[in-house]
């Protein structure tokens, strides 16, 4: 039938669903169309290199060719030799086909970053303490675990900023989190607070090495046109959102109410 309309020619390989009472015609239309089925994944933001790859490994559909590949071998593989992948790739719900490898999927979330990455840095700020796209990047993974609360990005990111400019340390929880990788066991302690490792921002000053985690478009945003302002301090009021603070005494206060219950 297809040659006889003159469409034989016109078939596109794919993975197409049929319907019951499918005629001849409305099927050569189907493939002719290359409406192939879709499959989606999605990144969340927040999410840290390990959890992406777990996702992708996890998906039936996607073929896996990263299985024995670790972390450096992959951003090799990427084109990328000697980055670090965390936070390299944007979170989104991405659609693909039948026949997609694991790889493919990082390479279009790998230049989705690249792409709203620069479009951030384009923005930014004039009086933004920040000397590169990747210290953007850095400082935006940290936004972004720090709240779930959209309308607080730009104040933690301002709170943030002002502390680079003054030379204070950021000391958030996020980053010595990280840092201590399958040792946290959900309860971070005093102890935890002073070890020294790269990412403890209680111990260093500035920002710390890498990214550590996926940051998303209005994380991205708010580290490069934090709210202004003079506040230094933020503490969980545990319900989501935060209470900011210019000084030490405010912040103390702010601690006793919502943290301690006094």
């Amino acid at each position: 039938y297809g040659r006889y309309t003159g469409q034989a020619t016109q078939i596109r390989a794919g993975e197409y669903r049929l319907t019951a009472g499918m005629t001849p015609d409305t099927l050569l239309a189907l493939l002719v169309s290359g409406k192939s089925v879709t499959y989606s994944l999605t990144l969340l933001e927040g999410w840290t290199i390990a959890q992406v790859r777990a996702a992708l490994a996890g998906h039936d559909v996607l073929v896996q060719t990263l299985q024995d590949v670790d972390n450096q071998q992959l951003m090799v593989r990427l084109g990328r030799p000697g980055e670090h992948p965390e936070g390299r790739f944007f979170p989104d719900t991405y659609q693909f086909t039948r026949g997609m490898t694991d790889l493919e999927f990082l390479q279009r979330a790998l230049r989705t970053m690249d792409a709203e990455l620069a479009a951030a840095w384009a923005s930014k700020a004039d009086d933004v303490p920040l000397t590169s796209a990747y210290e953007a990047l850095i400082l935006a993974s940290i936004v972004e675990k720090e709240t779930g609360q959209a309308s607080e990005r730009a104040q933690i990111a301002g709170v943030f900023a002002r502390r680079l400019q003054k030379g204070m340390k950021l000391q958030t929880d996020p980053t010595v989190i990280y840092g201590m990788g399958d040792r946290f066991d959900g309860n971070l302690r005093r102890k935890d607070l002073q070890e020294d490792t790269p990412y403890n921002t209680y111990v260093h000053t500035g920002l710390p090495p890498t990214p550590i985690c996926m940051p998303g478009r209005g994380a991205l945003q708010a580290a490069v046109a934090p709210a202004a302002g003079n506040t230094l301090y933020f503490v969980a009021k545990g319900d989501g959102s935060h209470a900011f603070s210019a000084t030490l005494s405010e912040h103390n206060a702010a601690v006793r109410k919502y943290q301690l219950g006094q």
